[in-house]
């Protein structure tokens, strides 16, 4: 397969959006997601550490099984789920900011705290398709509080065709922010779209979400 030769052009890619974002209101939203952190995936007894001290809790959902994400210096996970046979992945990270600092570091960048969701999703897309286009979307309220979060927003991607990526063709990256305690990316991967793509993102919709 050659990079760019599976591509959906974004005129047609928007088209076939338009569908699947009759589910955003039910699904979008559903997964929280994770911090760019430069760690090797580990077993779901040392993510939850990560999750504790961001003040997260997560519980493995019904037909998921936990497998390994990417592991080299531009894309990492913390920890990485998958629906067996359904070519639907699920990538974790996150943060915490329990410890109150003025700015974060991300990369090259000083952050301040309560736009750290924001430039982190930048971040993760950047890495993932550079400077392509793709669509952002801002998550409702009510969504937010069935997290018990601050602020989040979503990012639709259409991927290259790279071995980083295990050749999926889309990827929607969810991040999530309590204030003053953690900071999530959920990174979706899949091959469709449609309704299968936001009924299996569904299916993990109670796994994760931020403490009271």
């Amino acid at each position: 397969m050659q990079i760019l030769k599976f591509l959906i052009p974004m005129k047609v890619l928007k088209r076939q959006v338009k569908l699947a974002l009759l589910y955003f209101g039910l699904a979008l939203c559903v997964i929280p997601a994770v911090a760019q952190v430069k760690t090797s995936p580990r077993q779901l007894k040392d993510f939850n550490k990560d999750l504790v001290d961001a003040g997260l809790t997560f519980t493995l959902p019904a037909g998921f099984r936990e497998i390994k994400g990417a592991n080299n210096e531009d894309l990492s996970c913390d920890y990485a789920i998958e629906i067996p046979d359904a070519e639907f992945e699920i990538w974790f990270q996150v943060r915490s900011l329990k410890d109150n600092r003025p700015f974060i570091k991300l990369k090259d960048k000083q952050v301040i705290p309560d736009s750290l969701y924001m430039e982190m999703g930048r971040t993760q897309t950047t890495t993932l398709i550079g400077d392509k286009s793709y669509l952002i979307r801002s998550i409702p309220h009510y969504s937010l509080a069935r997290y018990n979060a601050d602020a989040g927003k979503t990012f639709l991607l259409n991927l290259p065709d790279s071995p980083t990526t295990k050749h999926y063709k889309y990827a929607m990256v969810v991040v999530l922010q309590k204030n003053h305690a953690g900071t999530l990316i959920a990174t979706c991967f899949a091959n469709e779209l449609g309704p299968g793509f936001f009924k299996n993102l569904n299916s993990a919709s109670s796994c994760i979400k931020f403490n009271p």
